[in-house]
């Protein structure tokens, strides 16, 4: 795994965590992680292409 990909998912994980408690039980908290594992996966190859310019 190279560091931009670990450093993105580390910064997606640590922001969901702030905000986890207030999110309600496992049900709402499992929808909105696999939400937000989406969002970030689509978002990481537009990151990676900006970061090393392909």
């Amino acid at each position: 795994m190279d560091p931009l990909t670990l450093i993105f998912y580390a910064v997606v994980c640590a922001v969901l965590s702030l905000f986890a408690p207030k999110l309600g039980g496992r049900g709402p908290r499992l929808a909105v992680g696999a939400a937000v594992g989406v969002l970030a996966a689509t978002a990481l190859p537009y990151l990676a292409a900006m970061v090393y310019g392909g």
